[in-house]
């Protein structure tokens, strides 16, 4: 299997320098970048026939936490935008789980889409994770399951959708929400946020499509899934360092096993 029979080279030529620099000031005006249909339809039928068989593998947790992915500061009370809680709730199948000849590892490894993701994110180069848990994961969410509002810590985040759920399941955000390099946590607009006053942009992705995200200073979610189809989502994780692992408790907290 090669990069052609994965991505659709045609619609989305990788290596080409117009492209690419059309792409990057997209990217770098909105903070998003969808490609729909980036997968070919083989692929994504493979890739969620993998995802079907290796599901009884995954590792489901449900989690409490704060939109700023930290412990509680005892300065604020429960009920502060600092410290107030929502749900995460998934289920996740990790790189060695996923078969080696799987589409994924075709597309995580090829150099086109690597230096592709470089030119466009503004990174030199980019590295596998150095445990050997984190580079590829595979999510589920179930009905009923979803992922709270959040910051992300990381400076952007690579998905691709393999299956839509038949009904909620979106990615909701609202962009520049804070300023994390200021330190400037907007406490009033987070509460606007969680209150529901505000109206978070949606993002249609259909099956196959590839996604780049800043989500740092971009708050978001996905909502709670309802029907009977289980969404499956892949991240593709890379470091801009080699040698970077995981830390434990964040793999014991996410995959509940360190290797």
């Amino acid at each position: 299997m090669n990069l052609n029979d994965i991505v659709d080279l045609e619609s989305y030529p990788l290596d080409d320098d117009d492209f690419r620099t059309a792409n990057k000031m997209a990217f770098d005006r909105n903070g998003v970048l969808v490609m729909p249909a980036f997968l070919r339809p083989d692929a994504i039928d493979t890739v969620c026939r993998e995802g079907e068989a290796s599901q009884h593998h995954a590792y489901f947790c449900s989690q409490n936490h704060n939109v700023y992915l930290t412990p509680p500061d005892p300065d604020y009370p429960a009920d502060h935008p600092r410290n107030r809680e929502v749900v995460s709730s998934k289920g996740c199948i990790t790189d060695d789980q996923i078969p080696r000849s799987s589409p994924l590892h075709v597309l995580y490894d090829a150099p086109v889409f690597r230096d592709f993701l470089c030119t466009i994110l503004g990174e030199d180069a980019l590295y596998d994770y150095a445990d050997p848990l984190s580079s590829v994961n595979l999510h589920y969410a179930k009905p009923g399951q979803e992922l709270g509002w959040h910051f992300d810590n990381s400076s952007f985040a690579i998905t691709l959708m393999i299956q839509e759920p038949e009904q909620g399941g979106a990615f909701e955000y609202v962009e520049g929400v804070r300023n994390s390099d200021r330190g400037e946590m907007n406490y009033d607009g987070v509460a606007r946020v969680l209150d529901g006053k505000v109206i978070p942009h949606r993002l249609a992705m259909g099956a196959g499509a590839l996604v780049l995200f800043r989500g740092r200073d971009a708050i978001h979610r996905v909502a709670p899934v309802e029907g009977g189809r289980t969404r499956m989502l892949v991240v593709l994780a890379y470091n801009s360092q080699p040698g970077i692992a995981l830390s434990e408790s964040a793999r014991m907290t996410f995959y509940g096993r360190l290797q």
